[in-house]
């Protein structure tokens, strides 16, 4: 369907006014060149969020409703997990407009993603439940909507099916792969139980949790560094896979996070700040403080998951303001620059590299996170901190 320029909004006005050196330097979190006045962007986070929203909608549902499709190209295909974010960017969006559109689409699929997988909300991925789960939970909490509940605590009985003592505990991957660990099994479950004993205050939520992280902390984190790595016998050899993923650090740093608030014990707020600040400097991850491209597929999603998990340690009240800094500084430079370089405009489409324009096909998953990313810095903007 041709995406309608009537959404457009104010998502690419561009307002250009000269401005005095000290407010550049002020602003800018990179240095300027040239001794000319530069543009000034008038960065409409809000608006431009309801416009990739509008787009996302409008490009990715499927013929029946029930879900949203691999790619805005043609391939109606359904994949399990990029339906939980897309779940969480309509919950983002229901919070900063108290729009009920959103509130529809948000049950729309949720009962349209147990339909297309079968009349039920398990499968065999656990990091895939553990997404949905979060993403249900969250709605719960927004909307109060038992629905939403019953889905989470349906998959978080299937997903305590995962952990076992292969590689010295922790949560499985899949279910046919018993022996292998890694942290998008792990760091979710640690979130969602916390979340889920913070509702309930069931104690062996919060016992899991803690056993969860200790065994990550101890069996795939960098202690040198703070960077998580990604998994432990993959190919079943017991060696460590140290790929660095930006979704693993922020689901590290979310799930630190997450047993502070619950805790209050500050160990677990260290480590999400040493994740943090490492992960903003680390060339890997993020050469010269832009998050990289890791494609399309499922790696187009990865950079919304840290993105969304950074936005709750710099939201954290406890955070160290010298950190706070430089987290708002680092989300503000990668927002800034998709808004500036990375979006297709009109028809809103992002790319998976945040500095290029898109080219061709989008898949779902890139899409999700350029609107994770502007959903964040429209919630930044709007507590003063972007």
């Amino acid at each position: 369907m041709k995406f309608n320029s009537k959404y457009i909004g104010k998502a690419a006005v561009v307002a250009i006014m000269p401005l005095m050196l000290s407010s550049c330097l002020k602003d800018k979190p990179f240095p300027l060149y040239g001794d000319k006045g530069a543009t000034v962007i008038n960065y409409t986070w809000a608006e431009t969020a309801d416009s990739l929203q509008t787009a996302t909608y409008t490009n990715y549902i499927s013929a029946n409703g029930n879900y949203f499709k691999q790619d805005n190209g043609g391939n109606t295909n359904y994949n399990y997990w990029p339906q939980a974010h897309t779940l969480d960017v309509f919950t983002d969006a229901y919070q900063r407009t108290n729009n009920d559109i959103y509130k529809q689409r948000m049950k729309s699929l949720l009962n349209g993603t147990r339909i297309t997988n079968g009349n039920k909300y398990p499968n065999e991925y656990y990091d895939d439940m553990e997404w949905l789960a979060l993403a249900a939970l969250r709605a719960y909490e927004v909307t109060n909507d038992n629905d939403y509940l019953d889905a989470a605590n349906i998959l978080w009985t299937d997903i305590k099916t995962g952990v076992n003592d292969n590689q010295g505990g922790g949560i499985a991957w899949r279910k046919s792969q018993l022996d292998y660990k890694n942290t998008p099994a792990n760091a979710p479950a640690i979130i969602f139980a916390c979340r889920l004993y913070r509702l309930k205050n069931n104690a062996a939520d919060l016992t899991l949790a803690k056993q969860l992280y200790a065994w990550m902390k101890t069996t795939l984190v960098d202690p040198a560094t703070g960077i998580i790595w990604d998994g432990i016998n993959g190919n079943h050899d017991g060696q460590i896979s140290k790929n660095k993923f930006t979704y693993n650090q922020g689901v590290y740093m979310g799930a630190a996070l997450e047993l502070y608030n619950v805790t209050k014990d500050a160990s677990y707020l260290d480590d999400a700040m040493r994740n943090a600040s490492a992960t903003i400097v680390d060339t890997d991850i993020s050469p010269g403080g832009l998050l990289k491209s890791e494609g399309q597929g499922d790696g187009g999603l990865f950079k919304a998951i840290l993105v969304r998990y950074l936005t709750e340690v710099i939201q954290s009240p406890d955070i160290a303001p010298s950190n706070k800094d430089a987290y708002v500084k680092f989300l503000k430079y990668n927002a800034q620059t998709l808004f500036n370089k990375g979006i297709g405009r009109p028809a809103m489409t992002v790319s998976p590299d945040w500095k290029s324009a898109p080219q061709g096909t989008i898949d779902l998953t890139t899409q999700i996170s350029g609107v994770t990313m502007i959903e964040m810095a429209a919630k930044l903007h709007k507590a003063g901190l972007l």
